[in-house]
Formats: structure tokens, sequence, C-alpha cells
């Protein structure tokens, strides 16, 4: 969408604090011995607190309220009573939601404890990603310009970056134009960021995978080469300087 009155900024701020403290409580909230399935149920105790409905679940009939990804599982996780975090996981959590007619999304990936698998140098270079992508969007500028500065980050850090999976306008809705805003260039694409727009920037960076493919269970992804991703997303509005970074406190980038 594009912001076009005081109304609609506060009806996207709105929503974004409801998945930004939503994310944050469930980061804070996940110990090892916990199942994944009481982690979404805390998660989504928080956003009917608030009022919003998860918008996977509204949009795609998705069976659970976020998306809880764990180790090898690059996105999409169903949450489950069977799956019990343990010292070490990668675990991703993505949160979107909708609240009075507004939609924000946003995600993070984290370490539960110490890190005794190694995953830190791979968590630290997609906040430092997205944080460097997020600084360089501004009114005018191309979005595969920003793809290319994704791709080429990753690999200065020895990473790929996912190639079927993108960031996406919001808004209105789930996913709006401008869709697949990439993590690495598409020559063809000579789209511009308005202002104004309101979008869902991510980061998609892999140990050694570049695409993404669907498990049995339609819904959970890992990587054609296996390995390991992490993600990190914000929503934010496009301006002619720096973003504003709605769903910046869920402090995912600290």
């Amino acid at each position: 969408m594009s912001i076009t009155s005081e109304a609609e900024l506060k009806g996207m701020q709105k929503a974004s604090e409801a998945v930004a403290v939503t994310l944050k409580e469930m980061i804070k909230y996940a110990e090892p011995g916990m199942s994944t399935k009481e982690l979404d149920n805390f998660g989504a105790k928080i956003l009917s607190a608030f009022g919003a409905q998860s918008a996977p679940f509204l949009t795609y009939g998705f069976p659970g309220c976020a998306c809880i990804s764990v180790d090898n599982e690059f996105c999409h996780g169903i949450p489950s009573e069977k799956r019990i975090l343990k010292t070490g996981d990668l675990i991703n959590i993505d949160v979107s939601a909708e609240l009075n007619g507004f939609w924000a999304d946003n995600g993070g990936s984290f370490i539960l404890g110490e890190d005794v698998n190694q995953h830190q140098k791979l968590v630290d270079a997609s906040k430092e990603i997205l944080r460097k992508a997020i600084s360089n969007i501004k009114g005018g500028v191309k979005i595969a310009d920003i793809g290319f500065l994704m791709e080429t980050e990753a690999k200065k850090r020895g990473f790929t970056v996912i190639k079927n999976l993108a960031g996406h306008g919001i808004g209105r809705s789930l996913h709006e134009q401008p869709d697949e805003l990439f993590n690495y260039q598409n020559k063809y694409d000579s789209r511009r960021f308005k202002k104004n727009s309101v979008v869902a920037i991510e980061t998609f960076i892999s140990t050694n995978s570049t695409y993404a493919i669907e498990l049995n269970d339609g819904w959970t992804m890992v990587g054609n080469k296996g390995g390991y991703m992490a993600q990190h997303e914000h929503t934010i509005v496009v301006t002619d300087g720096n973003p504003i970074i709605l769903t910046e406190m869920n402090d995912v980038l600290i």
C-alpha cells in the first residue's frame, strides 16, 4: 500500500506493534524442552490481546499462528507438539498479522542458548545485510540494486542467498505490489521503490543452498542443497531519506 494519510500511518503502526511485540516476546519465551506448539500458543495469546489475527492463517489456512522453523527448516515451519527445542537450535520465527484492516510482517532467526552448533556467523550476517539494505532504500532506488547489494554482502561473508524467496509489498493484505523483492539482482527488473509505499524487506541467507523446496507437509521449506538459513524481516515505509521501520521495536537487529 501507499500511505496517503495520518490515519493510515497510525493503522500500520498499530499492526506493526502487534507483530513486533509478539515476535520479541516469543524469542524471549523460547527455551530448551519447549515444543514449538507451546511457543506458538504463547504468541497467539499476545496477538489476540492486541486484537490482531494471524496473517498466514487468515490468508492461507496455515495450521498455526506463526511460522516456526528449526535448524534445517528454512521457513514456513508448522508449530508441533512433537518438535522439542534444544540448546543450540537455529530457530526462525515469522510473525505476520492483520489488525483493523492493516497488515504487518516481521521475522527473525536466533540461536537458542549457547551456540554449540556454530550458527552465530550466519545469524549475524543476515542481520547486517538487512540493516545495510534498509539503510540504502529510499524513493527512486532500483529494487534490483538492493537485491544486488544483499547478494554481494552475502558472498563477501561466504554465504549464498535463496533465489525463490522474497520480500513484498504489504499493508491492506499480506502480499501486495511490489512483490518479488529478491535477495539478488534481477537484471530485467526496472522497478524502483516509491516514496510512501509500505514493504516487508527480508533476508534469506544460507550456508550453501540457493533454492528452498517444499516438504511433503505442504508448508515447511528446506534447502535444495541442505544446510541452514537465517532470515530477518522488517516492515518499513519508504521515504526520501531513511525509511520508517515500523517493526523496529522487535529488536531483531540488536
